[in-house]
């Protein structure tokens, strides 16, 4: 039951910091509401979830809660490299609940979205000076991206949620530059990050609950 409440708190949480950031100040009290959203998935999942392979997952969470904190309360790059480091949890963690399939089955779409998210940050930034850093931590989110294909998880929620995360970025990037008059990252960055997070924390709860902490990955 508890675990219940937290989970619908969590999901209230971020859907409604899209509407109140829109319509508080900036401060305290809206930082802490951005960052309650993914950092109540992440509360649920180490609630949820069996052994270390929960709390891995949770960690996951946590660093994506912690950047969306920092961003606006430090700064972009502080923000980041939170968010990069659990791009590089998220990636082990999935390459260690690798589906069982032939390689060849998995490369395509998962060496895509390796190569083509970088590709797409490094283009989209107006300052070229900017470009390097976008693109170092681009790479990690692709890597993100590809191994969450390559899982175990269902690709429904996990695979397609690690897309919206990537996509809600190359929002973020693309406001830099062929979209910084545009009106639709700011309609769509928000729901499709945190939609993605939600589906990615949902699929991979419900994967881990069904099955016996002894069946842990080793």
């Amino acid at each position: 039951m508890a675990r219940g409440v937290v989970l619908v708190a969590a999901l209230l949480a971020g859907i409604s910091y899209f509407v109140a950031w829109r319509l508080l100040p900036s401060g305290a009290l809206i930082i802490a509401w951005k960052g309650a959203g993914v950092g109540l998935l992440a509360l649920w999942a180490l609630l949820s979830a069996p052994g270390n392979e929960g709390r891995w997952f949770a960690a996951v969470l946590a660093l994506g809660a912690i950047g969306d904190v920092l961003i606006d309360a430090v700064g972009l790059t502080a923000g980041a490299l939170a968010f990069l480091a659990g791009h590089v949890l998220a990636t082990a963690f999935y390459l260690r609940h690798r589906r069982s399939a032939p390689f060849w089955d998995l490369a395509p779409i998962a060496i895509g979205r390796l190569l083509i998210i970088p590709l797409l940050a490094f283009l989209f930034p107006d300052d070229r000076s900017a470009a390097p850093g976008i693109t170092l931590y681009a790479t990690g989110l692709g890597a993100m991206a590809a191994s969450a294909w390559v899982s175990r998880f269902p690709r429904a929620l996990v695979s397609r949620g690690a897309l919206f995360f990537a996509v809600s970025d190359l929002l973020i990037f693309a406001r830099l530059g062929p979209l910084r008059d545009s009106v639709v990252p700011g309609l769509l960055i928000w729901p499709l990050y945190f939609g993605g997070q939600a589906m990615i924390a949902i699929g991979v709860v419900e994967t881990l609950r069904r099955q016996r902490p002894s069946a842990n990955v080793p």
